[in-house]
Order: C-alpha cells, then sequence, then structure tokens
C-alpha cells in the first residue's frame, strides 16, 4: 500500500508539472505581446505621419492603442525590456523546475538551487503573474499570467509547509535512494542492506558472525564490490585446517631450507660430551690471513 511519502511525492510533481506548463505559456504569450506591440507603434507612427492623428489626440493618448505601450518618452524601449526581462526570469524558472544544471544554481542563484524550498519561486512566479496582470493584455496573455500567479501562491504555501525539504522530497533521485522498496530497482546490494536491517530490528540479539552469514546468504554469494562468491573455494588460513586440506588434494607442505647469508659466519660444531670422551675430535683454528 502507498504510504504518505508517496502521496507528497507525487503531489509535488504534479504542481511541478503544472508549474512548468505555466512558464511555457507565459513565455509564448510574452513573445506575441512583443509581437503586438511593436505592430501597434508602427501603426500609430504610420498614422501620426499621414496625418490622421493629430498633436490633441496624441497628447490625451496615455498607451498607444491596441498595445501596452505608454506614450511617453521612451515607451517603446521600456515595455520591450521588461518583455524581454520577464522572458530572461522565465526561462531561469523553468531550468529551475527541471533541475538542470544544479550546480550552476546552487553556485550563482542559491535561491533557486537544490539547497532552499519552493518559496522564492512561488514568489518570483507570483511577481511575473503581477506584473503581466497589471496590465491591460489580450486573453490568452492574461489566463497565462493568473494561470502562473495561481501556480506560484501554491509554491508559496509548499515553502512555508515543507521548507527546505520540499525539492529533495519531489526529486527522483533521491527517491530512488531513500525509498527503494515504492520504486523497482535492481540492486542487489541495497535490497540485502534493507533486508539485514530488518531482520536487524527484529532480533538485536543475534552476534556479528550470523548477521554476515545471513547477509551472504540473502546476497546470493554477492560480495561488497559485486563478485560472486564460490562456496566451493572457502578459505583455511595457514593452520592445521589449511594444511590437512591441502593434503586431501594431493598437496605436499615442505619445510624451506635453513639459509644464511654471505656475511655471516660458518657455525663451528661443538662435540658432545660422549664423543669427546670417546675419540678426542680435531679442532680448526683460522688464521689471521684467512678470508
Amino acid at each position: 500500500m502507498v504510504g504518505a511519502r508517496a502521496y507528497i511525492f507525487f503531489g509535488l510533481n504534479v504542481v511541478r508539472f503544472l508549474s512548468i506548463v505555466s512558464l511555457i505559456l507565459v513565455f509564448a504569450s510574452s513573445i506575441f505581446v512583443i509581437v503586438t506591440d511593436v505592430e501597434a507603434v508602427n501603426a500609430f507612427e504610420s498614422a501620426k505621419q499621414s496625418g490622421n492623428v493629430t498633436a490633441q489626440d496624441f497628447a490625451d493618448c496615455e498607451y498607444i492603442e491596441n498595445s501596452t505601450v505608454p506614450n511617453q518618452i521612451g515607451g517603446v524601449f521600456w515595455a520591450v525590456i521588461n518583455r524581454l526581462l520577464i522572458i530572461f526570469q522565465v526561462i531561469m524558472l523553468f531550468l529551475s523546475e527541471i533541475g538542470w544544471p544544479s550546480p550552476f544554481f546552487d553556485r550563482f542563484f542559491p535561491v533557486l538551487g537544490s539547497g532552499f524550498g519552493l518559496g522564492a519561486l512561488g514568489i518570483f512566479q507570483g511577481l511575473i503573474g503581477a506584473a503581466v496582470l497589471s496590465q491591460h493584455v489580450d486573453d490568452f496573455t492574461l489566463v497565462s499570467a493568473f494561470f502562473l500567479f495561481v501556480l506560484g501562491c501554491i509554491n508559496m504555501f509548499l515553502g512555508l509547509l515543507f521548507r527546505e525539504s520540499a525539492k529533495s522530497r519531489r526529486s527522483i533521485t533521491s527517491w530512488r535512494e531513500e525509498a527503494k522498496g515504492v520504486l523497482p530497482t535492481s540492486n542487489l546490494r541495497n535490497s540485502a542492506t534493507l533486508d539485514l536491517n530488518r531482520s536487524g530490528s527484529s532480533s538485536s540479539g543475534q552476534s556479528s558472525h550470523s548477521s554476515t552469514m545471513y547477509e551472504e546468504k540473502a546476497t546470493g554469494g554477492v560480495t561488497e564490490f559485486g563478485a560472486v562468491r564460490n562456496p566451493s573455494r572457502a578459505g583455511y588460513g595457514f593452520g592445521r585446517q589449511g594444511e590437512k586440506a591441502a593434503g586431501l588434494k594431493g598437496f605436499l607442505i615442505s619445510k624451506p631450507l635453513e639459509t644464511l647469508p654471505r656475511y655471516a659466519a660458518r657455525p663451528t660444531s661443538v662435540p658432545s660430551r660422549s664423543s669427546r670422551s670417546a675419540s678426542p675430535q680435531p679442532r680448526f683454528a683460522s688464521s689471521g690471513s684467512a678470508i
């Protein structure tokens, strides 16, 4: 049965997917608004040159007709810059949502990195949505901005609820590492370790030797580094058991010959007391000129 942690994982990823969709819609609507503003400004300038728009009409007009461009000095420039900044912010938030490149955000934009929650992301989304909704735009841009603002409010709430653990809770890689029992995995070592931990919690009085034997049995003869153990090649060490096993297989263990280095003096054999009484043994003495 799926636990509460699984519901949190799927719920956060649903919000993540909707957030990505809203960012894509705002990106497309911003490009559409730029094109519409440029066309409206060009039409307005053409009307001024043709004489269809008088100076009084130009002074009374606060915004250029059918556009979001204010009728003031540098109005077209600032309107286009505003949309370009919105597009840049949307791209950064989109990359932050998909988690790539994570080291770049952790170093240069920490509030959008893996160490922070969803609160900062929701604030940025809310600011972008409010900036677009504060102007008179078309229906497509209006719906996209409102959708983004709602998702920003949801992310702010999730940021307050889960704080910095929100992104780790919705991360697929963290989910596979921390909850092996929910998503399928083919790592025999991790599954064997999980079974060993469960058995150790139920029977804590077992010895370390029995735990090791159980781990080898659970892993199916797999060592720590993935090698397969061969039960027929069990080690006997260098004691009597090893010598006995080698003898049964036909191997003879001979004692190595004792050798001395060349610079060592030769040992002089001292005759026993019985041999000295029976027959005197000659003694040899080395001369001073001997090498």
